[in-house]
C-alpha cells in the first residue's frame, strides 16, 4: 500500500497521532484528568510518624518507578490493542482505560519527583514493546484482546498488593496513589471480563509474568 493510499484510509494519520501521543507520554507532558489522590494526604499523616529515612525514600521511589513503568506499558498496550480493533464499543473501552492509565502515570511521576528520583531510563523501550504486543493482541480477536487486558490488570493488582505491603508505613502519599490505582485496575479487569474476555493459555500467562519480572526488577533500579 502506498503512502497516498495509507493517508486516504486514515491509517497513516492514526500512526502519526499515536507517535505524537507516545512522545507526550514519554515526555511527561500528558495532563491527568483527575486530582492526585496524594493531594488529600498530609505528608506523614500517621500520628507521630517520623519522616522517611533516606533508605525508605529510595525504596519508595523504586516502587513508584516500577508502578510508573507498569502504567507506561498498560498505556501503550491498550492503545496498540485499540489501533486495529474494529468494534467501536470495545475500542472505546480500551481507550477509556488508557486515559485512566495516564492519570496513574502523572500521579506516579509526581511522587517520584517528590522523592527526589526519576522515571526509568528504559521507558521508550517499555512503551515500544508494549505497543507492539497490543497490536499483536488486537489481531487475535476481541475475546483474546480483552483477555490480554484482564490478565494485565490481574497481574498489576498483584504487584500493587505487594507494594502496599512493602511501602514504608509512614509513606501515606505513595499509599494513597497506589490504593486508587488498584481500585482502577480492578475496575478495568472486571469490565474486560464482563465484556467477554477469554482466558489466555497458560504459556502466554507465564510469558507475561516473566516479562513483568524482568521489567520490575530493572525499573526498581533504573
Amino acid at each position: 500500500m502506498t503512502v497516498a493510499e495509507l493517508r486516504q484510509s486514515g491509517f497513516l494519520d492514526q500512526l502519526l497521532s499515536e507517535a505524537g501521543r507516545a512522545l507526550q507520554v514519554l515526555g511527561g507532558t500528558m495532563p491527568a484528568s483527575r486530582p492526585n489522590p496524594a493531594d488529600a494526604v498530609v505528608e506523614n499523616a500517621v500520628a507521630d510518624a517520623p519522616e522517611l529515612t533516606e533508605q525508605e525514600a529510595k525504596h519508595a521511589a523504586g516502587l513508584m518507578r516500577v508502578n510508573h513503568v507498569g502504567e507506561i506499558c498498560a498505556q501503550a498496550l491498550y492503545r496498540g490493542q485499540a489501533l486495529f480493533c474494529r468494534d467501536a464499543a470495545i475500542r472505546d473501552l480500551l481507550l477509556h482505560a488508557a486515559v485512566e492509565e495516564v492519570d496513574h502515570l502523572v500521579w506516579c511521576n509526581d511522587r517520584i519527583t517528590e522523592l527526589s528520583s526519576r522515571p526509568s531510563i528504559f521507558n521508550p523501550l517499555w512503551y515500544a514493546g508494549s505497543f507492539a504486543l497490543g497490536v499483536v493482541a488486537s489481531r487475535a480477536g476481541i475475546p483474546y484482546n480483552l483477555g490480554f487486558m484482564a490478565e494485565t490488570e490481574r497481574q498489576v493488582e498483584q504487584h500493587l498488593d505487594g507494594h502496599l505491603n512493602s511501602l514504608p508505613a509512614n509513606d501515606a502519599r505513595s499509599r494513597a496513589i497506589v490504593e486508587q490505582m488498584k481500585a482502577d485496575e480492578i475496575e478495568h479487569r472486571t469490565t474486560a471480563e464482563n465484556h467477554g474476555a477469554a482466558k489466555l493459555p497458560a504459556p502466554v500467562k507465564l510469558a507475561m509474568r516473566f516479562m513483568s519480572k524482568v521489567m520490575t526488577t530493572t525499573a526498581y533500579r533504573l
